[in-house]
């Protein structure tokens, strides 16, 4: 079997993605590149019943190469990211609060400095129907920099060099979206200024040191 460990590594974190809420149904999809083929899960699968022999794998072109089932319908647009950036694996979602920002913003600001860790500022990719090359371009562009973007009226999209990390990226996306949500329903929200970013990303290069007590 194709990429077998990357397709049981889906299964795994499909399961995650379903039991935190971050998915409903056969909703959101998964993928991770070896090369010129990349393992993706299968159209109309919930992603807790996945089993890494019906997740299928397909070529850079979009080619099915493995699996009896039809690879998932967002497909393309996980291979327009991989054409054009250095990412290994992807997660997409439909989890509530990056859903709220994604119907209603067309960015996520910086509230909290771990927004850093997805690149600062997360646009919201311009509205086209699920699974087509329009869809796929517009995420491309939305993703330019960056390790995530929203998908306006639809969800949120999260790249890494493995699928840990890809899904700690979403995790960390749903939670900043939940921050600002929360926040604006009690208050206008404090986004943080380039020069504060700046600061935090100075502090990460230069950590403080304590002396050693000495006896």
């Amino acid at each position: 079997m194709l990429l077998a460990e990357l397709r049981q590594q889906m299964c795994e974190y499909g399961r995650r993605a379903v039991d935190q809420g971050l998915v409903i149904g056969s909703s959101g999809n998964l993928s991770a590149r070896d090369g010129d083929l990349v393992a993706v899960t299968p159209s109309g699968v919930q992603l807790d019943r996945l089993t890494a022999e019906a997740c299928t794998v397909v070529d850079l072109d979009g080619y099915l190469v493995e699996g009896d089932l039809q690879p998932s319908s967002e497909t393309p647009m996980h291979l327009a990211v991989y054409a054009t950036t250095s990412a290994r694996a992807i997660v997409h979602t439909h989890s509530v609060f990056g859903t709220v920002v994604a119907t209603t913003m067309t960015e996520l600001p910086p509230v909290h400095y771990n927004a850093l860790m997805l690149g600062g500022v997360v646009r919201v990719a311009e509205y086209a129907t699920y699974g087509t090359p329009e869809l796929a371009a517009n995420v491309r562009l939305a993703m330019e920099g960056k390790q995530a973007a929203l998908l306006a009226n639809h969800g949120g999209v999260t790249i890494g060099a493995t699928l840990e990390q890809a899904f700690e990226a979403t995790r960390l996306l749903e939670w900043l979206c939940e921050v600002y949500v929360r926040g604006l329903s009690i208050g206008k929200p404090t986004v943080l200024t380039e020069d504060q970013l700046a600061a935090v990303i100075d502090r990460s290069f230069n950590p403080p040191t304590f002396p050693r007590r000495t006896p």
